[in-house]
């Protein structure tokens, strides 16, 4: 296409132009437009993209005769000579004549072919994949006549064939039917039982209007209508079976034609999708939710860094006088806000996995038992909180404290999903055994294998598809002002994806909700170890010269602060570059506590394993605000978090000593 400035007058048509062509290109069928020179005009992505060309050969002037050269070539029209094989069908292309037919190509694709010409100006022609259509086709056309072959048959062997047939046709996991040009159904399988409880002995008497309902049956009318026309049909609903449950299905018509050619009927196809539907669905979730994993992480950055100095300024200030009168006014309440809002970016950083988890292996059965006992007390009396766990060991490797919370949080809404139901309320604990296989893991980003599955399940008010769709989002609640920040779930959701499972939840307006945790399983301990702590070691007076490097001016004051409280002498650098050069040319530091990420070709990581490679310093800890994905295991010094305490950070060190 044209790629030169336009001119000022020539911004109207190049717009909408661009609009044009834009809209084209989000068309799934091929368009391309030849001038009565047989140049190339107009084309969409579809075009190039359904035949197989390269992207090089479009562009506006390219000569028909490229195409056609280019398919004979690489054997599109079968063998014979090439050159010969292009002549025939640029002249037959010159004679402009409306056309429509179906060209298989050597890979098996089908395609529907319809050219119109434009008179004085060219030609237009459209392309459809329908290779799907008519494998669709064929399989419908041998089951049909295999039915007619064993119609044929005599006596006992029709009996048993017709026998045999019906057996085959009852297995396909799809609804199968035949209706004639009077719209009367003279076949059906044992799937149009299942779904609607028609009487498949008597398929005359089904009608479809009464088993799909008035709604449905309108809009699917009028494809019937098209395919009794000899036009074949495929579309997508959603209906209703006898048993009130909603699917998403996907039919296919295909004409029957009779020796005359006129249209006999039509066979049906209809393929229950809602699982198909479901699994895009949660794949959608999961790729947006990772975008705002990244979002996340880099505000939580942010954050850390103002609540850093937020909260070492309000603490200096209310230590340094603490029975002031304006301290208990002003400054308590500040600090008290500043934490909470620590907290807050705390639960986001857990959205965006960042949070370290403390992994072992963990007893389902005996988690949920425990969950259970502290949810009890916050339950309405009238509340049926049942617990099944089964009777086989479940374990799981995972945090537990983290386990345990989000569990809490997931039984305590849905206590107020049934906050309305009074004694008919009830919430289902439940665990067992399972096997993924590729089709379910996939939709879940998992790993195929054993995995435990944990669903909490209420008979609640239920969701709508829009809460649903918004469910795991940060900030999103549907709670009243005050009764919740929309992180609940958005941290259930990112510590279950770090911790290698996924979550998903099931919900409908009126038919409550059930929350899904898969976990990967694990095999029981041989022996729980035993965990001692250690001693905490008192500070001595005078620690020696620390080196302090963070990007931030702030920053670096309170925690230059923190240090002069631990006793160190601080000596400050601004960026990295300019900490190596104090690290070689100081002697004797005692300490080197640097930020992580800060701008320049250098990060925290590379300076504290210098100074750990060299033993430059006695002890070098990395603080931070966030974690990366890229964050190095072996990185070799503690990841201190932002905001921190004057007791974390000594802690810090004595963990990170060389």
């Amino acid at each position: 296409m044209p790629t030169h400035e336009p001119s000022s007058d020539a911004s109207a048509p190049l717009a909408r132009y661009l609009t044009l062509q834009a809209g084209l290109d989000l068309l799934d069928r091929g368009l391309s437009i030849f001038d009565r020179d047989l140049r190339l005009v107009a084309w969409n992505r579809a075009y190039l993209k359904l035949l197989d060309f390269p992207e090089a050969m479009g562009y506006v002037g390219a000569p028909f005769e490229s195409f056609i050269a280019y398919n004979a070539q690489r054997g599109d029209y079968g063998p014979g000579n090439a050159a010969a094989l292009v002549a025939e069908r640029v002249a037959a292309a010159r004679a402009f004549r409306a056309h429509e037919i179906e060209r298989t190509r050597p890979g098996g694709q089908v395609l529907r072919i319809r050219g119109e010409p434009v008179p004085g100006h060219g030609f237009v022609t459209l392309y459809s994949d329908v290779t799907a259509e008519r494998h669709a086709e064929a399989t419908i056309r041998a089951h049909t006549e295999q039915l007619e072959a064993r119609v044929a048959e005599r006596t006992a062997e029709l009996q048993r064939s017709e026998h045999r047939m019906r057996l085959v046709m009852d297995s396909i996991p799809a609804a199968v039917g035949f209706f004639d040009a009077g719209r009367t159904y003279r076949y059906l399988n044992r799937a149009y039982h299942d779904w609607f409880r028609v009487d498949t002995s008597a398929p005359d008497r089904a009608s479809a209007r009464a088993f799909l309902g008035d709604a449905v049956y309108a809009g699917v009318r009028p494809r019937v209508l098209r395919a009794l026309r000899g036009q074949a049909q495929s579309f997508e609903y959603e209906l209703q079976t006898a048993h009130g449950e909603r699917r998403i299905v996907r039919t296919s018509l295909v004409p029957e034609r009779a020796r005359d050619g006129s249209v006999s009927g039509c066979f049906e196809l209809t393929f229950d999708i809602t699982e198909e539907r479901r699994a895009q669905v949660l794949l959608a979730r999961a790729h947006k939710l990772e975008s705002l994993t990244h979002l996340t992480g880099g505000l939580a950055h942010d954050f850390n860094n103002i609540l850093t100095v937020v909260i070492g300024n309000l603490d200096a200030l209310a230590r340094s006088q603490p029975e002031d009168a304006a301290t208990q006014e002003y400054v308590l309440p500040a600090l008290g806000a500043a934490r909470r809002g620590a907290d807050l970016v705390k639960g986001l950083m857990s959205f965006a996995r960042r949070q370290p988890l403390e992994a072992h292996s963990v007893s389902v059965g005996a988690l949920l038992a425990t969950v259970a006992g502290l949810v009890r007390r916050v339950l309405p009396e009238a509340l049926q909180l049942e617990i099944d766990t089964g009777s086989e060991p479940l374990w799981t490797w995972i945090d537990p404290t983290l386990l345990e919370q989000a569990l809490i949080n997931m039984v305590l809404n849905a206590r107020d999903a049934c906050e309305s139901l009074g004694p008919q309320a009830r919430i289902r604990l439940r665990a067992c055994a399972t096997r993924i296989d590729a089709a379910a893991a996939a939709p879940l980003q998992l790993s195929p294998g054993d995995a435990i599955r944990i669903d909490v399940q209420d008979n609640g008010i239920g969701m709508d598809a829009h809460t649903l769709a918004h469910l795991f989002e940060p900030f999103f609640t549907t709670k009243r002002g005050g009764r919740g920040t929309g992180l609940g779930m958005a941290v259930v959701y990112g510590f279950i994806k770090q911790s290698g499972g996924a979550v998903d939840a099931r919900s409908a307006p009126g038919e409550g909700t059930t929350v899904s945790v898969w976990l990967p399983a694990a095999q029981a301990p041989a022996e729980a170890p035993r965990q001692e702590r250690p001693a905490a070691r008192a500070a001595p007076r005078q620690r020696g010269l620390a080196l302090l490097v963070d990007d931030d001016a702030q920053v670096r004051r309170v925690v230059r602060r923190n240090l002069l409280e631990l006793g160190y002498v601080v000596l400050e650098a601004e960026h990295l570059a300019e900490a190596r050069k104090l690290l070689a040319a100081t002697p004797d530091i005692a300490l080197v506590l640097t930020d992580l990420v800060m701008a320049g070709p250098l990060d925290g990581v590379q300076l504290a394993r210098a100074a750990r490679d060299s033993r430059c310093a006695k002890a070098v800890v990395i603080m931070t605000g966030n974690v990366p994905d890229d964050w190095p295991r072996d990185a070799g010094s503690p990841l201190l978090r932002k905001p921190f305490t004057t007791e974390q950070l000594a802690a810090a060190i004595e963990q990170g000593k060389t």
